[in-house]
């Protein structure tokens, strides 16, 4: 059994009713839409590459160790490769309508943890699908990687052959999962400490890159003095809403030639204006306030690109809403990732996530992950995460895809959240919220829009 990593045992295990734990996408495609069949198909020739999803989720008995995957003996895809449609002329209400609705629901544990829809009755005879993993399966950088593999550079790619019959391994006993889970454990002491001289070895080396971070880490510390804007806080609900903006590439580089700054940026800059367009019209708007966000950051090499883990670490950054000149905002946001990029400190955030994999019980991992996530927490507001997609055109089944709209899921009483994907030119911005707790999330969605226009020369 291919144990998971600690962070990705937490992202299972903090799962509830309510909090859904997958990412998600909705990809819209260029009509004709394909037969369901040739969906199945292809998708069926494309699994060979894609191990873990045809496996499921194995929990060591008694909790003793972290949980694992295992071949599903029953796995069928029809179960995850599914077939709807919305009500014909639907226009982009319909399908983010259908879509938050999909990615509302938990996946079934007890099966593969992914699920993917063709959807059709999109107008101009459009199509899309939404696509969504569990979490623990895939951070943003690996999902799209895997998403990806689906599609050809070409419109007439020829349909893959289809692979020879699939034989499950058999799963181990509960005795052997258990027996290995207390060898594991015990083991985990003795690989620390033999990796305990290298480590000290290299802080020695590094004693300045120390030095620069201790401080990095200071001022990071220091931004949560900030007064934030806890009236975007509040419990989770089961439901969801679904945005989606959009911006051209070009626009954003005529931002970075007048205004400076790095395509991240530029897009925290757009997510500012759009909550702050959000929290004026709740009246809750004041010139000393921000909008605290966890910005996820990939600590995944070249080498580990394709494999299906989480390798993602996390910075913090206040975006300043209440500052109404739109160029100093930018300046401001700038200016903090500046400092966390040149001091590093998206390295502490996964040192720190690596020490979950020392865990002896996940039940204990679970219970002090799940406790912060079930308590108000009124000091970070929303969590903005901008994953690189590719500049190129990519199809499935001939048709061209068009737009692809990324979700990222709400937990810790982050009642809102923003994903952005780049694609051939442009910026697909998808904006989760819980659907009672933030009935205007609409108006951070049209801000972000305003926002990009508000910094062009």
């Amino acid at each position: 059994m291919q144990r998971m990593s600690g962070l990705d045992a937490s992202f299972y295990l903090i799962e509830d009713e309510n909090t859904p734990l997958h990412v998600a996408a909705v990809i819209v495609m260029e009509g004709p839409a394909p037969s369901y069949g040739d969906l199945v198909r292809l998708v069926a020739a494309k699994l060979p590459g894609m191990e873990r999803y045809r496996q499921r989720v194995r929990s060591v008995p008694l909790h003793a160790g972290r949980p694992g995957w295992v071949d599903d003996p029953h796995f069928q895809i029809l179960y995850h490769v599914r077939h709807t449609a919305v009500p014909a002329p639907g226009g982009p209400d319909q399908l983010r309508n259908l879509a938050g609705r999909v990615v509302a629901q938990r996946l079934d544990p007890k099966k593969p943890l992914w699920e993917l829809y063709l959807v059709e009755g999109l107008e101009g005879g459009a199509w899309a699908i939404i696509g969504k993993v569990h979490h623990c399966m895939v951070d943003g950088v690996a999902g799209m990687d895997l998403i990806t593999s689906l599609f050809e550079l070409t419109p007439d790619a020829p349909l893959p052959a289809p692979e020879h019959a699939w034989r499950p391994r058999p799963s181990p006993s509960g005795l052997a999962l258990l027996a290995d889970a207390f060898v594991d454990n015990a083991l985990q002491p003795l690989r620390a400490a033999r990796s305990l001289p290298g480590d000290l070895l290299g802080t020695v080396r590094r004693a300045p890159q120390i030095v620069d971070y201790a401080g990095g880490l200071a001022r990071q510390l220091s931004r949560f003095t900030r007064a934030s804007a806890s009236v975007l806080n509040g419990p989770i609900g089961p439901h969801r809403r679904w945005y989606w903006a959009d911006a051209t590439l070009d626009d954003v580089r005529a931002i970075r030639k007048a205004h400076g700054g790095t395509v991240n940026d530029i897009v925290l800059a757009a997510v500012t204006g759009g909550f702050r367009a959000q929290l004026a019209g709740r009246g809750a708007l004041t010139p000393d306030r921000v909008v605290r966000s966890a910005v996820p950051v990939s600590v995944r090499t070249e080498a580990e690109r394709g494999i299906p883990t989480n390798r993602v670490s996390s910075v913090f950054v206040n975006l300043p809403v209440g500052d109404p000149d739109p160029v100093a905002r930018l300046a401001y946001l700038r200016a903090q990732m500046d400092d966390l990029k040149s001091t590093r400190q998206e390295q502490g955030g996964a040192r720190l996530t690596r020490l979950t994999d020392t865990a002896v019980a996940p039940a204990l991992l679970a219970l002090g992950a799940r406790t912060p996530i079930r308590l108000f927490n009124p000091i970070v507001q929303t969590v903005t995460t901008n994953i690189p997609g590719p500049q190129f055109p990519l199809y499935i089944l001939g048709s061209r895809v068009r737009a692809m709209y990324p979700y990222v899921p709400l937990t810790g009483g982050i009642q809102i959240a923003t994903a952005i994907f780049s694609y051939a030119g442009r910026l697909h911005f998808g904006v989760c919220a819980d659907f009672d707790g933030q009935p205007d999330s609409a108006v951070l969605a049209e801000g972000i829009e305003d926002a990009i226009r508000e910094l062009l020369p």
